[in-house]
């Protein structure tokens, strides 16, 4: 087990450091934190509060991850940032710990992409392999599915859900319920179809992916109220794998509403 620490870093001796840890000039490691085996900090990293960053993370300079939330309500509570295994976490990125008015933990999946200045507010969800273009934030209690895509300068406001597979277009600003497979697009966003490019990437069959574009347009282009729409889709689509994950979503829907299609 090696350990490398520049001699500019200030590391608290109380900090939980692993195996085979790459730490560079003038980082700080909070005595709460856990670094997991091989991360590397490259430089100008702060990690601070009760934050863990698991196994072969990669944390680019003057990122911020486990300083206080962003909330006028938190009054020093030990809530904690738990980050995952293999993120990239690039230049300026933040990430906020959780609060004691929702269940005092940030969670970020494995595999996640950060990019430069995005943000993960207080007490939000990121699933897997995530990816967050340069500036794109999410608003406290956001839950974010795996393999979301979040474009540049893209917005989820507070308590809003992005279900898995969903693209966020580049400067959309998210103020409800995004469908798992969706694309978001615009200020304030609407749904424009199905996430088809992301979706072949991934490997989904085109019988997978017809039936998702098929059951977007029964959903939200069809005639008729949507509980109507979608009391006749689980009929319609029963036999589906990805449909069933899109009622269950439509099943917790949140406080703000699921996003519509853009009007014609």
């Amino acid at each position: 087990m090696t350990v490398s620490i520049h001699k500019t870093a200030i590391i608290d001796p109380s900090a939980d450091i692993g195996a085979d840890v790459e730490i560079g000039p003038y980082c700080i490691v909070g005595p709460h934190a856990v670094i997991g085996d091989r991360v590397r900090l490259r430089s100008h990293v702060v990690v601070e509060g009760r934050t863990t960053l698991g196994a072969d993370c990669e944390v680019y300079p003057f990122a911020a991850l486990g300083l206080a939330p962003q909330h006028t309500r938190y009054e020093g509570e030990p809530s904690t940032l738990e980050i995952g295994s293999h993120c990239v976490i690039r230049e300026h990125v933040t990430m906020h710990p959780g609060t004691a008015i929702d269940a005092m933990r940030t969670v970020v999946g494995d595999h996640g992409l950060f990019l430069v200045a995005s943000h993960v507010a207080h007490d939000c969800v990121v699933g897997d392999h995530a990816i967050f273009a340069n500036n794109a934030s999410l608003g406290g209690h956001a839950k974010i599915g795996s393999h979301v895509m979040m474009g540049g300068f893209a917005t989820v406001q507070q308590w809003c859900r992005v279900g898995d597979h969903a693209m966020v277009a580049s400067q959309t600003a998210v103020d409800s319920d995004v469908i798992p497979f969706g694309i978001a697009v615009g200020n304030r966003a609407c749904l424009t179809g199905i996430n088809v490019i992301g979706l072949g990437r991934r490997g989904f069959s085109e019988d997978s992916i017809t039936t998702l574009r098929s059951l977007y347009r029964d959903l939200f282009r069809g005639p008729g109220v949507f509980n109507d729409r979608l009391a006749a889709a689980r009929a319609s689509f029963a036999g589906s794998e990805e449909a069933a994950q899109v009622f269950a979503f439509l099943e917790d829907a949140g406080r703000n509403g699921v996003c519509q299609a853009a009007q014609r």
